[in-house]
C-alpha cells in the first residue's frame, strides 16, 4: 500500500472507515457500519473513480452493498459518489443538505475543471431529518444528529453509542484546517460542544486519520484563534485578506490547508457584522482570496 492509497480501519466488529489520504481538497473520509445481512453507508466521494473504489472495498470486506447511505453534508467529495450506489440505496441527509445539494450542482467541476470527476450524477437524499433520527442494524443503534449550522448548515454527525464510534463529517478536519466559509465560525464551536458531549473515544473525521477527541480541542483552540483573528482585524478596518496575510499561524502553521484561514475570517467578519450563521458569502471572493493565500496558485482538488 503507497501513502496515496485509501485504507480501511476497523475500530469495531462491524464497523468501518475508509480513509483517504492525505485529506486534502477532495480527499474526504467515508465509512461503513455492517450486521452482516444490511450495511449502512457514511458518505461516498469526490469522483466515480473513488466511489467505484469505495464500493469494492466494501465488497471485499466481505458485507452486503449497502441499502442506505447517509450524507455528513452536500459537499461534492461526500456525496459525488451517490448515483454508484442507488437506486439501491436509500439516501439520507438533514433537510438542508438535500437543498443546499440540489442548489450546488457541479459546482466542484466549476472550481476544478480540469479533475477527472467521471460521469457524477447529482443524487440528493430521497429521506431528510430535522433534527435527529436513528436507524437500527441488527443490535447496532446508529444515531444521526445535526449540530445546526457549523460547517455547513445541513450537517449530520454519525454516532454509534454502543461502539464509542463518531463520524464527525467536516466538523473535524484531522490534521487540517477547519472551513467554515459555508458555515458558522460560533455554530461549529456549540458543535465540538455536542461532540464532547457523546463521550466518544474513536473520532473518524471527515478527512485525515482516524483520532480521538483531542481533535475537538485543537479545532477548538484555531476556531477561537480565527475569533480573536477577526476582531483586532475588523477593528483595525483591514480587510479579511489583509487581516490573513498578517497572521502569525503558530501551531496551526503545520496543518493542511492553510490558506482556508481567509475564508474563515471572511466568515467571523459576517458574523460580527451581525449576520445570520450559515448566511450565503460571496465564494467566488472567497476563493480568489484563498488563492492569493496560496502563493497565487488556485487551490487543487486532489482526487
Amino acid at each position: 500500500m503507497t501513502a496515496e492509497e485509501p485504507y480501511l480501519v476497523q475500530p469495531a466488529a462491524g464497523v468501518y472507515a475508509y480513509v483517504q489520504p492525505d485529506g486534502g481538497w477532495c480527499l474526504n473520509n467515508a465509512g461503513f457500519v455492517s450486521d452482516g445481512g444490511r450495511t449502512l453507508l457514511i458518505d461516498t466521494a469526490a469522483t466515480e473513480r473513488r466511489a467505484l473504489a469505495l464500493r469494492e472495498a466494501i465488497a471485499g470486506a466481505g458485507v452486503p452493498l449497502p441499502r442506505t447511505v447517509v450524507n455528513t453534508h452536500h459537499h461534492g467529495d461526500h456525496t459525488y459518489g451517490n448515483a454508484v450506489f442507488a437506486p439501491e440505496a436509500l439516501i439520507l441527509g438533514h433537510d438542508n443538505a438535500r437543498t443546499e445539494q440540489i442548489a450546488a450542482g457541479h459546482q466542484l467541476e466549476l472550481i476544478w475543471p480540469a479533475t477527472d470527476f467521471g460521469s457524477v450524477e447529482i443524487t440528493a437524499p430521497d429521506l431528510t431529518y430535522n433534527d435527529r433520527t436513528t436507524l437500527h442494524l441488527g443490535g447496532t443503534e446508529v444515531r444521526v444528529i445535526h449540530p445546526g449550522v457549523a460547517h455547513t448548515t445541513g450537517d449530520s454527525i454519525v454516532y454509534l453509542p454502543r461502539q464509542g464510534i463518531v463520524f464527525t463529517g467536516d466538523l473535524v478536519f484531522a490534521e487540517g484546517t477547519p472551513f467554515l466559509a459555508m458555515g458558522s465560525l460560533a455554530g461549529s464551536l456549540r458543535a465540538l460542544e455536542l461532540l464532547r458531549s457523546l463521550d466518544a473515544e474513536t473520532v473518524v473525521p471527515g478527512h485525515g486519520p482516524l483520532t480521538d477527541p483531542s481533535a475537538y480541542e485543537a479545532t477548538e483552540r484555531y476556531l477561537r484563534y480565527v475569533a480573536e483573528l477577526a476582531r483586532e482585524g475588523r477593528a483595525k478596518g483591514l480587510t479579511p485578506l489583509e487581516t490573513a496575510q498578517g497572521a502569525d499561524l503558530g501551531e496551526f502553521a503545520a496543518w493542511r490547508e492553510s490558506e482556508r484561514l481567509v475564508a474563515n475570517v471572511h466568515r467571523a467578519y459576517a458574523e460580527l457584522a451581525g449576520e445570520p450563521e450559515g448566511v450565503p458569502l460571496n465564494i467566488l471572493a472567497v476563493l480568489q482570496d484563498m488563492t492569493v493565500m496560496n502563493g497565487g496558485t488556485p487551490i487543487l482538488c486532489h482526487a
